[in-house]
């Protein structure tokens, strides 16, 4: 019972440990990664051409390792160059490096760590999947060179880049590399059906700034939430979040009764969108957005793949 007693003490520091690694990673964030990649997959399967092609079950799960990790990784980068610049503080919602949970070399360790699980992904996926080499190259290391440029390097966030380049990542660029992982081929058409998911992800990233307006203009970064001001930010914010539903409502009526599904979440978003109007709960609308993305990205994935392949556009 003693020895038992001491191994459990031991072991307690290592899952401290190991949890605070999982927290700086922000987990809660990752659908927006999740989603783009499932999507991607869910449109492989509509092409004709794809029956020559066996679906891979090996395919899919090394590419959602893959766009994890360099997500993970972005967001590792991201919580280092804020507190070393001064962004973050006793009132930010990261507090990873502002409560000294990890040390900065610890964060950077597994940031890099991240990264070179992306790439060890890479690699294995460039030899199982039909795609070109080149071509995934291509994509895959524009999509990193982004998650990090994004605070780090020049630091697009902190020149108004910032939403840019969530749309770019979280939409067309992971929805035609899961594509292309599964097809070997390049298709536009994987832009059109990531424009609902990319600005559903988007909201995420302009609540946050929204929130942190005040905070992230005294310490002399310019977003795009600063430029515009609180008022247009919400009319902004309004934009991201319903458009989608919109787009649903007239895929549903064109092509197919089944995207109507992603409306289910349409309640959660009137009362998410009315938390952002009050600063007293603004404070919790990034993660609710993120809850929000992570169900209304998994209905959305659903529909398309129980949508008749004939009537959808860009397909046929």
């Amino acid at each position: 019972m003693i020895n038992g007693g001491s191994k459990d003490a031991q072991s307690k520091p290592y899952l401290m440990k190991l949890s605070s690694y999982v927290l700086a990673v922000r987990p809660w964030s990752l659908s927006a990664s999740v989603m783009p990649t499932l999507l991607g997959c869910a449109i492989s399967t509509k092409f004709s051409d794809t029956r020559t092609n066996e679906w891979s079950f090996v395919i899919l799960l090394l590419t959602l390792v893959i766009i994890v990790s360099v997500h993970g990784a972005g967001n590792v980068v991201n919580t280092y160059f804020d507190y070393v610049k001064g962004i973050d503080s006793k009132k930010s919602d990261d507090r990873t490096l502002v409560d000294h949970i990890l040390s900065k070399d610890e964060v950077v360790t597994l940031g890099a760590m991240l990264y070179a699980v992306g790439c060890v992904g890479f690699i294995t996926l460039a030899a199982v999947s039909p795609a070109k080499m080149e071509h995934l190259a291509l994509v895959y290391f524009g999509g990193l060179s982004s998650s990090f440029l994004y605070t780090g390097g020049i630091g697009l966030k902190y020149i108004a880049l910032g939403d840019v380049i969530i749309l770019i990542i979280f939409g067309p660029i992971s929805v035609l590399f899961s594509f292309m992982s599964q097809t070997g081929r390049l298709e536009w058409a994987t832009i059109y059906y990531a424009i609902p998911l990319a600005l559903n992800t988007e909201a995420i990233l302009h609540s946050n700034n929204t929130r942190d307006l005040e905070s992230d203009q005294h310490a002399g970064i310019v977003t795009l939430a600063i430029i515009i001001g609180h008022t247009a930010s919400h009319i902004l914010y309004a934009f991201l979040l319903f458009t989608p539903y919109i787009m649903f409502v007239v895929s549903a009526m064109r092509y197919s009764i089944w995207f109507l599904l992603p409306l289910v979440t349409l309640p959660s978003a009137f009362r998410i969108e009315k938390q952002f109007r009050c600063p007293e709960t603004i404070q919790k609308v990034p993660k609710e957005t993120a809850k929000l993305n992570l169900f209304f990205g998994f209905l959305y994935v659903l529909s398309l793949s129980l949508a008749d392949t004939q009537r959808l556009p860009f397909i046929n």
